[in-house]
């Protein structure tokens, strides 16, 4: 696999409700080696905003750290997203899941006001620079409507999260099930996953459109 394509993908925790999207970082790891990728997986060093019970919605009283809750989807093999380098990588992805949303920055607290934490702002900004792709499923692309001016992206049809998105100055198109919004000038691919009352089939087309979508960009 010498001349693979090489993914970063940044996740937020382990977990929809306080961390990363399960079922979206998986089938991104798989749509990845699918079509013919490589990968390797970052998360912040960072605490989680708070930690969720999964079974009765409700919060818990204990601290995780997002690195270390994030190697769990990474079996171990992961990286502390201060040793990213855009130099090492053609692409990039960001599954969803709410630790976007509250590890990744404050967009579930604040909306459009939200501040996207540095780490991810340089990750995003690097590869913009150098001219390389980044996927984003899910809530993800609401930290790049922030990141990026007027960036075009998609998370679905929410009506209240596409007003958000609109007020920080990007464009929000509506989509379905596996639709994909490449925004040309960013090198954007975002799809809705989660965002939509989905399976895990939906999430698997969703995540292999988006890897195809970068594929075409290269």
């Amino acid at each position: 696999m010498k001349d693979s394509k090489k993914f970063a993908v940044i996740i937020a925790g382990s977990g929809v409700f306080d961390g990363a999207e399960i079922h979206e970082a998986t089938m991104t790891l798989y749509a990845i080696m699918k079509n013919g990728g490589i990968y390797e997986i970052f998360a912040p060093d960072i605490p989680q905003h708070h930690v969720i019970n999964h079974i009765t919605g409700e919060e818990m009283d204990e601290k995780r750290n997002v690195l270390i809750e994030s190697a769990r989807i990474a079996r171990g093999k992961i990286k502390n997203i201060k040793e990213f380098n855009a130099d090492d990588f053609d692409a990039i992805i960001f599954p969803g899941g709410f630790g976007v949303a509250k590890n990744f920055s404050d967009f579930a607290f604040k909306g459009a006001e939200q501040t996207v934490i540095p780490e991810i702002e340089h990750v995003i900004k690097s590869m913009v620079a150098k001219h390389k792709p980044i996927g984003a499923l899910c809530i993800s692309p609401a930290i790049i409507a922030k990141v990026l001016e007027g960036v075009e992206l998609t998370i679905g049809q929410d009506k209240g999260t596409a007003e958000a998105i609109e007020a920080m100055g990007a464009r929000h198109k509506q989509t379905n099930h596996g639709e994909v919004v490449v925004d040309e000038k960013y090198k954007v691919a975002t799809t809705p996953c989660y965002m939509l009352d989905a399976s895990i089939l939906h999430i698997a087309d969703g995540a292999n459109n988006v890897v195809k979508a970068i594929f075409e960009m290269f």
